[in-house]
């Protein structure tokens, strides 16, 4: 018997939607990552991902103008999206920022795409899903690559002015991640269809968690299709299709609304029963019968590279900015909270991983503006990047305390916190992303060898046994070269290993490599010695995946660094946290990975192999902590970069908490001449602030323009530590909350 024939009795057999999923997209710079070998010279070659004319027209123009129409509070209190932002969003092409030209779209980048639909979700969770919707996984994206031309001049017009407004229906209450088991059926039959007898389908379905269906005008459909008359040939069930229907349809039914999490977003259900279609309904026609499955992974690149991530950059960026300006202003024991050390180490946190959202943002959406359709890269940027910004919120939470659980306009942090967990939701659940698709996808993809092996090893040709002994000893070289490579790297100190020419990143990049090299021997083995268990045993895959998914993250620190970022010297210390931070999370997942293998002989060989034991993760100094979180409650350029996102409307919270952060900046000498005055002659009782100051002032400590300076920072420190508060009168039954003004009531300083 042949080692190809014992190895098939062995391994699982891939299903069609497995097979699919794993033939679908590019592959891209995270193949060297898993090759060992990080190609940092074509991270470096990149082009740069820059905003055109028109982008940044429509970000200061259109954009600018919806944030200021929107009331998040307001909107959060409310059922419905108000009309005339609907309106807005339609009229100035929000919808159409992916379809071309000739349709009547915009055709901006990823990049743009991704900068616009984060600016939104800085303000409105709402409102930004309401837009990124139609420009991801949808019924446009399905037409522009997939639709007949008489499809693509029918409904991509009317989807970029918003005259129709799509949704797409995949999840059904019995296949969430596990889609290839979706019971909606489509039966080929014969109907009547304008005034004729035709070939169509007649369908039956019930979907649920479908955005924007509750308002859509056409519904995109995914479902299975069986030919038990076999009027389309010989084969009885002939896959999972995608079609696109009209709302107006008969039988169409887009039903009742969810409420996630209280977002104001429009999601509900959608229910059809045997309602027929015409073959024209497809898309793409008839042809595409069975070919839905292969679709949808294609153009998942939208949805997990460009939009989810967004919501993870914008909540990271507004929870760093409120948190850093709050830090700075609110004082507790006469000293900013700030300065705190169980503070700072949050603090330094939020800005370290603000950096890696950034940077991941940049370097994936350049990836997906090169035309590629990364699969690997665009499921690491959706898993980490969604999970970071829930990170970044829930240190914020803790810091801002009593000021980030009160509910109100003045509240910049809840929104995003109870909109976050929505985003880790979609695209496949975090839990399934990280234990089975990151590595799963990525080892298959990868490897040079693996999917050639695996593909001769289930194949029927009479052939294959010969192909595949030729393909096993290129994988035996493979692993061989990996093994060396890893010993070398792992002991030998002195070898090269950096490309860059700025000193502090050479010793990083030499841990890239290092981590990059122990990670290929360390997958050959678990493939040689678990094969096809090791689909099974996925904690251990996951943390595979993540030695990947933190490796990419570090060479897109190193890029940002490097390419990005106007001042190093300003932006040293984030770089510094931000660029530890991946290595440790990946080089303890590989330790994490070795101490839980199930070999005792293999997990010898492995740490052998890397140098790798339970306590050779280093840490990250308190130091570089300390640093990094004062430089967050600076006025600096790299502060500036890492929340430019958000844009700051008059009279919101970030406007209160920015002006009261600047106008503390601009009296530090005023306020530590007081505060050396006090130390001198203490003004006994203080009473407060305001009185110490006259005091001071009739001393002739301070002349009446420094009293002036500091009592407008004093009104705007205490408004930015404020809090909404309300009158729960017994007749505001109908849940509107009536919000007391700040002139109207004495202010109430957050705990």
């Amino acid at each position: 018997m042949s080692i190809r024939t014992s190895l098939k009795k062995v391994l699982p057999p891939i299903s069609l939607t497995e097979q699919e999923a794993l033939d679908a997209g590019d592959v891209w710079i995270e193949s060297s990552i898993y090759q060992g070998k990080p190609d940092m010279q074509a991270l470096r070659a990149i082009p740069g991902a820059r905003l055109s004319a028109d982008e940044q027209a429509f970000l200061d123009g259109p954009v600018t103008t919806l944030l200021n129409m929107i009331d998040d509070f307001e909107l959060q209190n409310s059922k419905h999206i108000p009309q005339h932002l609907l309106d807005y969003l339609s009229v100035n092409k929000f919808f159409a920022l992916i379809i071309p030209k000739k349709f009547g779209g915009l055709a901006f980048s990823a990049y743009a795409n991704s900068t616009i639909v984060a600016t939104i979700a800085a303000k409105s969770g709402a409102i930004a899903v309401t837009v990124m919707v139609p420009n991801s996984l949808g019924p446009g994206e399905l037409l522009m690559h997939y639709g007949t031309t008489a499809q693509q001049e029918q409904w991509l017009p009317n989807l970029a002015v918003g005259k129709d407004i799509p949704c797409f229906a995949l999840t059904s209450p019995e296949a969430g991640s596990d889609a290839g088991s979706i019971p909606d059926a489509g039966i080929v039959t014969k109907g009547m269809w304008q005034g004729e007898e035709v070939l169509g389908l007649s369908v039956t379905w019930d979907k649920r968690y479908i955005t924007l269906a509750p308002i859509a005008t056409v519904l995109g459909l995914a479902f299975k299709i069986f030919d038990p008359e076999h009027l389309l040939g010989d084969t009885l069930e002939l896959g999972i299709t995608c079609a696109l229907i009209p709302k107006a349809h008969p039988g169409v039914e887009l039903g009742n609304r969810h409420d996630p999490m209280g977002q104001r977003f429009y999601n509900g259900t959608t229910r059809g029963e045997n309602v027929f279609i015409p073959m024209d309904f497809i898309i793409g026609g008839q042809k595409n019968i069975g070919r839905g499955w292969q679709m949808l992974v294609s153009c998942l690149g939208a949805g997990r590279g460009i939009s989810l991530p967004a919501m993870g950059v914008a909540s990271g960026q507004s929870a760093l900015k409120s948190t850093a300006e709050y830090s700075f202003v609110r004082e507790q024991f006469g000293v900013p909270i700030g300065r705190f050390e169980g503070i700072q180490e949050k603090l330094a946190d939020m800005a370290g991983k603000t950096f890696v959202l950034e940077a991941m943002r940049v370097l994936t959406t350049e990836g997906l503006g090169l035309g590629l359709k990364p699969s690997v890269v665009t499921a690491i940027a959706k898993y980490h990047m969604t999970e970071l910004g829930r990170d970044v919120n829930n240190n914020a939470m803790d810091i801002q305390a009593g000021k980030a659980i009160q509910r109100g306009p003045q509240n910049v942090l809840a929104d995003g916190y109870t909109a976050q967990p929505i985003a880790i939701t979609v695209e496949g659940a975090n839990i399934l992303t990280r234990s089975l698709m990151i590595f799963g996808q990525g080892a298959m993809r990868c490897h040079p060898h693996l999917k050639n092996m695996v593909d001769l090893i289930h194949s029927d040709d009479s052939k294959a046994d010969a192909e595949f002994n030729k393909v096993l000893m290129k994988t035996i070289g493979f692993s061989v070269k990996n093994a060396l490579r890893s010993f070398s790297k792992s002991y030998l100190t002195f070898t090269r290993g950096s490309q860059t020419a700025l000193p502090e990143v050479k010793a990083y990049e030499k841990r890239i490599n290092a981590l990059s090299a122990k990670l290929a021997p360390m997958a050959d083995l678990s493939l040689l010695v678990l094969g096809g268990d090791l689909k099974k045993a996925e904690m251990l895959s996951a943390r595979l995946g993540d030695v990947m998914s933190y490796l990419y993250a570090s060479m897109a620190v190193v890029r940002f660094y490097e390419q990005k970022v106007s001042n190093r010297s300003e932006a040293l210390p984030f770089f510094e946290y931000a660029i530890q931070w991946c290595l440790q999370q990946g080089e303890q997942a590989l330790v994490d990975f070795i101490d839980n293998f199930p070999n005792t002989a293999t997990r010898g060989l492995m740490r052998l192999l890397t140098n790798t034991y339970t306590r050779s993760v280093p840490s990250i100094s308190d130091e570089l902590k300390r640093q990094l979180s004062d430089a967050t409650m600076q006025q600096s350029s790299i502060m500036s970069e890492l929340t430019h996102l958000i844009r700051v409307t008059p009279g919101d919270g970030h406007d209160i908490n920015q002006q009261a952060f600047a106008a503390k900046h601009a009296v530090m000498p005023q306020l530590k001449k007081i505060h050396q005055a006090l130390k001198a002659n203490p003004v006994i009782p203080f009473i407060s602030f305001e009185h110490a100051v006259s005091q001071l002032h009739a001393a002739g400590s301070l002349t009446a323009e420094e009293v002036a300076l500091v009592m407008d920072y004093n009104d705007k420190r205490k408004m930015a530590v404020r809090v909404d508060e309300y009158n729960f009168d017994l007749e505001l039954l109908d849940t509107n909350l009536q919000v007391v003004k700040p002139t109207e009531t004495k202010q109430a300083d957050a705990a």
